[in-house]
This record gives C-alpha cells, sequence and structure tokens, in this order.
C-alpha cells in the first residue's frame, strides 16, 4: 500500500477511499440552486458546528471568486457532490454564490476567440 495521494481520502493504489456519497451523506440534491457555472466565494464567517474535511477545502478554494466546475475539479468530485458541500457552506452562511454573469452575445466571434485563446494558454 502506498502513502496517500493528498491526505486520507486518497490512496495511491486503490484511489478515492470514501465514496461520493458518503461525502454528501447520501443527498443528491443541494439546498440551494446552483449553476455549474454561479461564482462562489468565502464571506469570513466561519461555520459553525462540524463540516467534513471537503467542506473545508471548498471554503479555502473559496477565498477568491470561484464556478462550481472549478471547485469540482479542485476537489475532484462529482459536480453534483460539490454542490450539495457547496450548499451546506451557503447555508451556515460562509458561502455567498454569484449567478452566472454571460455577454450580451454569447455567440460574438470576439468573445468565443478569447475563450479559445484562454483555452489553448492552458494547454
Amino acid at each position: 500500500m502506498s502513502a496517500p495521494q493528498e491526505g486520507p481520502w486518497l490512496d495511491g493504489a486503490a484511489g478515492r477511499l470514501v465514496r461520493p456519497y458518503t461525502i454528501s451523506d447520501g443527498r443528491t440534491r443541494p439546498s440551494t440552486s446552483l449553476d455549474l457555472l454561479s461564482l462562489v466565494m468565502a464571506t469570513g464567517t466561519t461555520p459553525l458546528g462540524y463540516l467534513g474535511p471537503e467542506h473545508g477545502q471548498a471554503l479555502e478554494l473559496c477565498a477568491h471568486p470561484m464556478s462550481v466546475a472549478e471547485l469540482a475539479g479542485h476537489l475532484a468530485l462529482p459536480a453534483a457532490v460539490t454542490k450539495v458541500l457547496l450548499s451546506d457552506l451557503v447555508d451556515c452562511g460562509a458561502l455567498t454564490t454569484k449567478p452566472p454573469t454571460f455577454h450580451d452575445n454569447p455567440t460574438d466571434r470576439s468573445l468565443l476567440e478569447a475563450v479559445l485563446d484562454g483555452l489553448r494558454r492552458q494547454l
């Protein structure tokens, strides 16, 4: 058995040791409506009561506005589980959400080219 890669929830040989539905206590629906492009940001309020380690990781990542999709990637969790975790943090006042903002014309050529350029820089 190799050493854990990223904390107690991952094992180099076995992968994720805890199933995603366990992390969300079996819940599949968030209490807050969140889109994959919704932005979430920490409010600075400390959550009361016990929250799991994934909640803490999400809260740390939300020091600056981040989309739900980005957070799911950073946490290596399915988007549905990430939404449940984030809604827990919204419910206790530790996170605030902002709906996604869209350009006036989402098919505008200059906007699409800017997105493509950004994707190319990431690769």
